[in-house]
């Protein structure tokens, strides 16, 4: 569980948005210091929140408990509505029809909840993206897809979509503390994918794809974590766009120094 005493204070870029004279924007960049209050993507020890998600959907993981889900469905309805600050284990309880000491039998505290809330959705992210995944034919359009389907999952959840919009305070320094393990626990997940097309003869042996891996989602967690002007996150076609442009060719591999070019 997150202690007060592990608060880390992280100084991070932003964009700020102004009116000119003619009703324009301005936009500008400035650095903000603030704390990560949303410490459950970290999590307790050396698995991040992130990573039990993606292992709950690697193993299909499922919570067998109807009381725990009945209350995880009325927190997650409770924090879209109210956010996480606003929000109390009285409030999860009476939404849920169920008394407090209920909620506290299986979730001893606050943080508790949000952490399995939060990490519900992620095991929801993972699923829905091997979904996906699986309808392109070819491994660019896995590439593809992939892409597109991960920015629309996380901007489109009502509660971790609606937390980066409204408040990215709270996710930002979360990400960006943790001395990059929520990014490793990503990295791993797209490395696997890439090593079993690998596999499949669909990608060259020669690809290192802990790399590829790398380069790409911190592509897509450079879009979550800030606003662009040129490209609406919102339009598939243009992520689409933008994935073929920029991510297919990562699929094949470098050439040593010296190599002629084709």
């Amino acid at each position: 569980m997150y202690h007060p005493s592990q608060h880390t204070v992280v100084v991070i870029t932003r964009p700020v948005v102004t009116a000119d004279g003619d009703g324009g924007r301005i936009s500008r960049l400035e650095e903000v210091a603030v704390e990560p209050t949303l410490p459950v993507l970290m999590g307790p020890g050396p698995e991040s929140l992130l990573e039990r998600a993606y292992i709950d959907a690697v193993e299909q993981v499922d919570d067998m408990d109807p009381v725990r889900t009945r209350v995880l469905d009325a927190a997650y309805e409770q924090f879209c509505r109210m956010g996480l600050r606003r929000s109390t284990m009285e409030d999860v309880a009476r939404r849920a029809g169920v008394s407090r000491i209920t909620v506290y039998r299986r979730f001893t505290t606050k943080d508790a909840l949000v952490e399995d809330v939060v990490r519900r959705e992620f095991r929801r992210y993972f699923d829905q993206f091997l979904i996906d995944i699986e309808q392109a034919d070819t491994v660019a359009d896995r590439v593809v897809m992939g892409f597109v389907s991960s920015l629309r999952a996380f901007r489109r959840n009502p509660l971790i979509g609606g937390l980066i919009a409204a408040e990215p305070d709270l996710i930002v320094p979360s990400i960006v503390s943790d001395g990059g393990q929520t990014l490793a626990t990503v990295r791993q997940f797209v490395a696997g994918q890439l090593r079993r097309e690998q596999r499949a003869g669909n990608v060259s042996s020669d690809l290192d794809a802990d790399l590829v891996a790398e380069m790409m989602v911190r592509v897509s967690t450079s879009f979550l974590a800030i606003p662009s002007e040129l490209i609406d996150l919102d339009d598939n076609e243009q992520l689409a766009a933008v994935a073929r442009q920029f991510l297919v060719p990562m699929l094949e591999p470098r050439r040593a120094t010296g190599d002629p070019v084709s």
